[in-house]
């Protein structure tokens, strides 16, 4: 089963049929319960700790795809959200669900900052050193007698 869910063919890591199965179903048919994913991928039960572990990384990867995926249908219903005249039930939650989504894909909400230096010159002039003052031939006297 190809998905475009799965992660990318450059990474160096060779996955196995199974774990290409999990990764597939976690996507798609379990949507998103890992539990149900093993279970269509063939994994015994109680596996999932070494799975995730070993895993960990095509799982995030398949989240952002996920994330990434939804990302337009996120958009449309925040201009819809806009347009509307009519009273849409739980407005809020979905204008919040929908604004989350696309801050974490990356769409909206970006940080800008603004520098801006005014300076008449860009050179700055040190006071003049002072010459340095060699000491003279001094005398160690030993106040510590016996």
């Amino acid at each position: 089963m190809v998905s475009n869910y799965l992660p990318s063919l450059d990474t160096k890591r060779k996955l196995t049929e199974q774990q290409t199965n999990f990764l597939s179903a976690l996507a798609t048919d379990a949507r998103g319960d890992i539990n149900k994913a093993l279970d269509i991928a063939g994994y015994k039960p109680g596996a999932s700790y070494s799975v995730i572990n070993s895993l960990k990384d095509e799982i995030i990867d398949v989240a952002t795809k996920i994330l990434a995926k939804s990302a337009p249908q996120a958009s449309t219903k925040l201009v819809e959200i806009l347009e509307s005249d009519d009273p849409i039930p739980q407005v809020n939650a979905k204008l919040q669900a929908a604004q989350t989504l696309l801050d974490r894909v990356g769409v909206a909400k970006r940080d800008k900052l603004d520098v801006t230096h005014n300076s008449g010159s860009g050179i700055f002039i040190l006071p003049e050193k002072k010459a340095i003052i060699e000491a003279e031939d001094v005398e160690v006297i030993d106040e510590k007698k016996e």
